[in-house]
């Protein structure tokens, strides 16, 4: 995810490496802070790739700055990582918020709603963090408030996330097609 959003920031426009840290931080920190050691080895993976290049550039001071750039075959990597995301990208709700930021730099509508029922399509499923053997269990099963708690706000969450859904699913298909 770290590599999405490294390419997804740099589509939207170049940035030197402290801006595209402080960027990805604000998306990705809450979860797991982006510490220099995971971030450079990241771009430098990238920039072997041929998908990101970096230039000198002057800086505000006397010091020039290395500024990032995506090249077209980074544009076209993005691309195909926002619509053809790996089944984790899809459930795992820190990887989707990832995934769900760049969306829009699919230009196809039909594409962006793809890859959105696939997450409708999870959310779809019964599920719980507890079980009774194979059954989810419901908040109104637990006499512990944290339990009750936890499942009430994921549920809520779930509802408010089903609904923007299937909102936006149906303004995508009446979208014209691109081309």
């Amino acid at each position: 995810m770290l590599e999405l959003a490294i390419l997804g920031f740099l589509s939207d426009h170049p940035l030197h490496g402290y801006e595209l840290r402080k960027r990805v931080a604000a998306l990705m920190g809450h979860v797991r802070p982006v510490a220099d050691g995971t971030l450079y080895p990241a771009i430098k993976r990238l920039a072997a790739a041929g998908w990101v290049t970096r230039k000198d550039e002057p800086g505000v001071a006397a010091a020039p700055r290395r500024v990032l750039y995506l090249t077209g075959e980074g544009r076209e990597e993005l691309e195909r990582r926002l619509r053809e995301p790996a089944d984790l990208d899809i459930s795992d709700e820190n990887r989707w918020f990832t995934l769900l930021a760049f969306l829009r730099h699919l230009d196809e509508p039909d594409a962006q709603a793809a890859v959105l029922r696939r997450r409708l399509a999870f959310l779809e499923e019964p599920t719980s963090f507890f079980y009774d053997g194979e059954r989810p269990m419901a908040a109104e099963e637990f006499a512990d408030p944290f339990r009750q708690g936890l499942l009430v706000i994921a549920q809520a969450t779930s509802h408010a996330e089903l609904t923007w859904l299937r909102n936006t699913i149906a303004e995508l298909e009446k979208a014209p097609a691109a081309g």
